[in-house]
C-alpha cells in the first residue's frame, strides 16, 4: 500500500502539471467533507447541477464536468419582508435559519449587514426528491406562515423536460392575522459558478422583461481557463396581485455604485425596487476581485386570513459542455432551446409556466408506491431522494447532432469494421474540415446507419429489427449519458458499479440505460494500444484491450480515452465482462428490443470468448489471479471465488439465452455447456452447507460471508431467468447473510458489512472487508426479495437508512457515500452504487420481463414462464402531494 500511495502521489502532481485533475485523489479528500445540511439539488439530469442545503444555502455547484465546488455561495438567498400597520410593525430576514459563521456585521457593505435573525425552532424541511417543501411556521412574522416549495424537472420517461437546467420556488403566504401585510420575496443571486470564481472579472449582468409576467435579470459569466460561458437567468412571475421588480446589480464591496446593504436597506424600506431598473442595459464588465450580484423581488398584499403564491425561477444555460483534453459537444437541452446565451431567459419563462404539469408528472409517478401501505414509510423516503445521484452525480448529457470537436477541429471518433463476423475496431483521427466519414463513432450518427452495417453480423439470427436512431420521437433519440463513479471517483459510467446503479436508469430512463449500454459494447470491440502505467504493481499495459469491458468511459476525454482508473489492469478483471452480459440480456428482457440485442450481441460474444483464458482448467469456471480483480478493489481472491463465480455462471446462461432468442443456438449451446460445467465446480469448491465461501483458496478469510456472493442470482431473477441455484442453497445463503453480516453489525441498524467470519467477527483482512457498502446492502436486499425473503430485505435495507438517512444517523442525506465502517467514518461521499435500491423496487413490482426465457432444458432445471407488459409507455407512474414522512424531516433548529 505504501509503494501505491508514493505512485498515486507521483501520479496526481503529474496531471496536475498538465492542469488536469487525477480521477482519484485520497490526498485533497478535505475538499469533500460531509455536510449535514445537504438537501434536494436543483435542475434536470445532464446539464449541470447546484444542490441546495435545508437551510436554504446553494451549495455544491457542478457546471464544469468533474468539477464539484462544495462552498455555498452565501450571497444567494431568498428573502422576506413584510409590512403591517402602515409600516409601524416590519419584519426582515434572510429565510436561511441558524447560525452563519461571520455573517450578520451590520458594519458590513456585504451580505453581513443583512437580517440573518432566523432560529430555525419553527422551520422545518421536508425532501421527496426532486421535491423539497421548506415551512417556516410563523418566523420571522408570528401571523405568518410562509411555505416554499422547491420543484425540479425530474419527470421519468420524459426525455425532453428532464434535461432542463432550471427549478422553481413557488412560495405560499397564509396571514394568520386580523390585518392586511404587504410581503415581499427577495431572490438574490451572485454571478458565480462556485469556489472564487465570481472574483475573476468580466461577469455582467442585464435585466430583462418576459411574456406572461416573467421578468428578471440574467447573469452573463465568463469562465476561467476557456472553458464555455454560462449565464444564469433569476425570475419572478408577476400576477394581478404579486408584482416584481428587479436590481440588475450590486456588490459586496464598499466601492460598489450600489452595494449589498444598500440593496438590503432600500428593501427594508420599500420592499421593492425602481421600475426604471428594467431600462437599464447590461452592466460594465466586473473588474477582477470584484463581484456582481443581482436581485428579484415579488411583492404581494395578503389578507386578513387570506393567502397569496409567488413562484420564482433560476435557470443556468451553459450549452456547450468542454472537458479537459479538448472535446466539445452541446448538451441535451440544446436540441430544444439552441445554444445562445438567451435560452436562459426562455429556460425561466418555460419553467415558471409549465410547473405544474411536472407536478402533476411527477405525482402520478410517485403515487402507487407513496399510497402502498405495504412498504415501509422509510423505505418511500429513501428509494426517491437516493435519485439525487442523477442530478448531483456530475451527469452530462449531450445531444446526439452534436459532433465532438477539439480546439483544432479535429473529430475523434471510433470505427467499427462490423462487415465480418470477427469485428474490428481501431481508434482514428479525422479532419473536421476535409469532409471525411465521420459517422462511426460520432454521436450525430444515427442507429439505423449502424444497424444497417451491423444486420450482415448475424448470419443465425431471425431477427426484425426496426431502426432505432433518431426520429421525430424524443425517446428514440436520446443522446449519450454520462454519470460519475462519484464526486470524488472522477471516473465517468465507471461499469462495475454501473451494475448496481442501473436498475435506477432502466426503471425511469430505459433509453438512457440502453444508450449508455450500447457505448460499451462498442467498446468492447475496439482496442486502444497507447501505454498506461498501473500504480498498483508499478508495471505497464495498453489502455482498452481488445474484448474486455472498460472499467469507465474515461475523465478527460470520455468514448475516446477509456479506463481513467489506472490502479489495477482492468482487464484482468473477472466481473466486468460477465456484468456486461448480465445487463444486456436484463436490458433486452426488460425492453423486448430486439434491435438493441442485434446492435450489442457481437459484444456479448467477445465478452465471453474474453473470460475463456481464465478458464485455466477448463471446468467451465473462471478463476481469480490472487489480487484484487474486481470491483472489490483491496479485496484479494484466490481460485474460485462467490462473487466473480456466481456472476460468471449468471452471464453464461444469460448468454445462452440471448444467443437462443437471436437464432443462435451453436453459440448458446457453447454457453450452455460451460455452465454445466461450472455449476457443478462452483457448488462442489464453495458450498459449505451454510453458505458459499468467499473463495476456494486456503487463506485466513477464504470462508468468509461475502454480503455480495449471490449477486449472479440477483440479476438471474431480475432477467425472469431460472435460479442458478436451489431455492434451499439461495435461502440458505440468505439467511446467512442476514444472521451474521447484518444483524451482528450493531443490531442490524447499519446495513451489511462486506466481509464476516464465521465466528461472528468482522472481516479484517482489508479496508473494504470490514467496510459496510451502501449499495451492496441494497443489492443484497433485493436479492432477499426475489428469494421470498422480503422481512429480511426490508430490515437488511433499513440498517442504511438508519445510518445514513435518519436523524439518528451520520449525517449523510443527498450525499450517500460508497460506505462506512462501524464507527461511522465514510469512504467517497456522492456515490454511484447506493441508485441499487431500485434493484429493491424492480423486485418488488410485478415481473419486468416481458421476454419468456428459452426452453433451455440442458440447464437442468424448467424455466419458469414470465407474464408482462412492461414497455417504456407503461413502466409505472408515481407520486402523492407532499406527504411529509415523520423520519423525512428535518428540522431547522440550529
Amino acid at each position: 500500500m505504501v509503494r501505491l500511495g508514493i505512485r498515486l502521489w507521483h501520479y496526481i502532481r503529474e496531471e496536475a502539471s498538465h492542469g488536469r485533475k487525477a480521477p482519484i485523489d485520497p490526498f485533497t479528500r478535505e475538499s469533500c467533507k460531509p455536510s449535514a445540511t445537504q438537501g434536494v439539488p436543483l435542475g434536470g439530469m445532464g446539464s449541470g447541477s447546484i444542490s441546495r442545503g435545508f437551510r436554504g444555502e446553494f451549495r455544491h455547484f457542478q457546471i464544469l464536468p468533474g468539477t464539484c465546488e462544495t462552498s455555498p455561495v452565501m450571497a444567494n438567498q431568498f428573502s422576506i419582508f413584510i409590512s403591517r400597520d402602515g409600516g409601524n410593525k416590519k419584519y426582515a430576514s434572510v429565510l436561511a435559519p441558524g447560525q452563519h459563521e461571520g455573517l450578520g456585521k451590520s458594519t458590513d457593505h456585504g451580505i453581513s449587514s443583512w437580517g440573518w435573525n432566523l432560529n430555525g425552532q419553527h422551520s422545518t424541511y421536508h425532501a421527496l426528491f426532486p421535491r423539497a417543501w421548506t415551512i417556516y411556521d410563523g418566523e420571522p412574522d408570528p401571523e405568518l406562515k410562509i411555505s416554499c416549495r422547491q420543484i425540479s424537472p425530474f419527470i421519468p420517461h420524459n426525455y425532453r423536460e428532464s434535461s432542463l437546467p432550471t427549478a422553481v420556488f413557488v412560495y405560499t403566504l397564509v396571514n394568520t392575522g386580523k390585518e392586511r401585510a404587504k410581503v415581499s420575496l427577495l431572490f438574490t443571486w451572485a454571478n458565480s459558478i462556485g469556489g472564487i470564481s465570481h472574483l475573476s472579472g468580466n461577469h455582467v449582468n442585464e435585466p430583462f422583461i418576459g411574456e406572461d409576467g416573467v421578468s428578471g435579470v440574467l447573469l452573463h459569466h465568463k469562465t476561467a481557463k476557456n472553458n464555455p460561458p454560462v449565464t444564469y437567468a433569476i425570475a419572478a412571475c408577476e400576477t394581478q396581485n404579486v408584482s416584481v421588480s428587479v436590481l440588475p446589480c450590486f456588490g459586496l464591496n464598499e466601492g460598489s455604485g450600489v452595494t449589498a446593504k444598500n440593496m438590503w436597506a432600500t428593501m427594508v424600506q420599500d420592499g421593492q425596487f425602481d421600475q426604471e431598473n428594467y431600462n437599464k442595459g447590461p452592466s460594465m464588465p466586473s473588474s477582477p476581485g470584484e463581484t456582481h450580484c443581482a436581485a428579484v423581488s415579488a411583492t404581494a398584499w395578503v389578507e386578513p386570513h387570506g393567502k397569496c403564491t409567488v413562484a420564482f425561477s433560476v435557470a443556468w444555460s451553459s450549452p456547450k459542455i468542454k472537458f479537459c483534453k479538448g472535446k466539445s459537444y452541446n448538451r441535451r437541452y440544446t436540441k430544444y432551446y439552441g445554444t445562445s446565451k438567451m435560452a436562459a431567459k426562455d429556460l425561466v419563462h418555460d419553467s415558471l409556466t409549465n410547473y405544474m404539469l411536472w407536478e402533476e408528472d411527477i405525482e402520478k409517478w410517485q403515487n402507487p408506491v407513496l399510497r402502498d401501505d405495504g412498504l415501509p414509510e422509510w423505505y418511500k423516503f429513501t428509494l426517491f431522494n437516493e435519485l439525487y445521484f442523477l442530478v448531483a452525480g456530475g451527469t452530462v448529457w449531450i445531444d446526439s447532432d452534436s459532433p465532438a470537436e477539439n480546439s483544432s477541429g479535429i473529430k475523434s471518433i471510433i470505427t467499427d469494421s462490423t462487415k465480418s463476423n470477427k469485428t474490428e475496431a481501431s481508434i482514428v483521427h479525422r479532419s473536421a474540415l476535409n469532409g471525411s466519414d465521420t459517422s462511426a463513432d460520432d454521436p450525430s450518427r444515427s442507429a439505423s446507419e449502424e444497424e444497417g452495417e451491423e444486420s450482415d453480423t448475424f448470419e443465425n439470427c431471425t431477427v426484425n429489427s426496426k431502426p432505432v436512431g433518431p426520429t421525430n420521437n424524443d425517446d428514440d433519440d436520446v443522446g449519450r449519458f454520462l454519470y460519475l463513479e462519484g464526486v470524488e471517483y472522477i471516473m465517468w459510467c465507471t461499469y462495475d458499479v454501473h451494475f448496481y446503479a442501473s436498475f435506477a436508469l432502466l426503471e425511469l430512463f430505459p433509453q438512457i440505460e440502453l444508450s449508455i449500454q450500447r457505448d460499451f459494447a462498442k467498446a468492447v470491440l475496439s482496442e486502444d494500444t497507447r501505454k498506461v502505467k498501473f500504480l498498483a504493481e508499478g508495471n505497464s499495459g495498453i489502455r482498452k484491450v481488445k474484448g474486455a469491458v472498460p472499467h469507465d468511459l474515461g475523465t478527460h476525454d470520455p468514448w475516446h480515452e477509456m479506463n481513467a482508473y489506472n490502479i489495477h489492469d482492468t482487464s484482468r478483471w473477472k466481473d466486468l465482462n460477465p456484468k456486461f452480459v448480465l445487463q444486456v440480456y436484463r436490458d433486452f428482457a426488460a425492453t423486448g428490443n430486439l434491435s438493441f440485442a442485434a446492435q450489442v450481441y457481437p459484444a456479448v460474444c467477445a465478452a465471453i470468448d474474453y473470460m475463456d483464458q481464465f478458464d485455466r482448467d477448463n471446468d467451465g469456471l473462471i478463476e481469480n489471479d490472487g489480487f484484487p480483480d474486481q470491483t472489490y478493489d483491496t479485496w484479494t481472491v484466490h481460485g474460485i471465488s462467490a462473487y466473480c463465480g456466481s456472476l460468471w455462471l449468471a452471464a453464461l446462461q444469460a448468454a445462452a439465452a440471448m444467443a437462443l432468442q437471436l437464432g443462435d443456438q451453436s453459440f448458446a449451446d457453447k454457453c450452455t455447456h460451460k455452465f454445466i460445467k461450472g455449476k457443478a465446480v462452483f457448488e462442489e469448491k464453495l458450498w459449505n452447507g451454510e453458505y458459499f465461501n468467499y473463495d476456494s483458496g486456503s487463506s485466513g478469510n477464504s470462508k468468509s460471508i461475502q454480503a455480495d456472493q449471490l449477486a449472479g442470482q440477483w440479476y438471474t431473477a431480475a432477467s425472469g431467468l431460472p435460479d442458478l441455484f436451489s431455492g434451499e442453497k439461495i435461502s440458505s445463503a440468505l439467511q446467512k447473510i442476514y444472521d451474521f453480516n447484518v444483524m451482528k453489525v450493531r443490531g442490524g441498524r447499519m446495513g451489511a458489512v462486506n466481509g464476516m467470519h464465521p465466528n461472528g467477527k468482522v472481516d479484517e483482512t482489508c479496508m473494504q472487508s470490514r467496510e459496510i457498502w451502501t449499495g451492496v446492502t441494497y443489492g443484497a436486499a433485493a436479492t432477499m426479495i426475489h428469494a421470498g425473503m422480503k422481512e429480511q430485505a426490508f430490515a437488511t435495507a433499513e440498517g442504511i437508512f438508519t445510518a445514513g438517512w435518519s436523524e439518528e444517523g451520520f449525517g449523510y442525506a443527498f450525499q450517500t457515500p460508497e460506505g462506512w465502517t462501524m464507527d461511522g467514518h465514510f469512504r467517497s461521499l456522492i456515490y454511484m452504487r447506493p441508485l441499487s435500491i431500485w434493484g429493491m423496487q424492480w423486485a418488488l413490482s410485478t415481473s419486468k420481463t416481458i421476454l419468456k426465457p428459452p426452453q433451455i432444458n440442458l440447464m437442468d432445471r424448467t424455466p419458469h414462464t414470465v407474464n408482462s407488459s412492461h414497455n417504456e409507455a407503461g413502466v409505472k407512474k408515481i407520486a402523492a402531494k407532499a406527504k411529509c414522512f415523520g423520519n423525512a424531516v428535518f428540522h431547522c433548529s440550529c
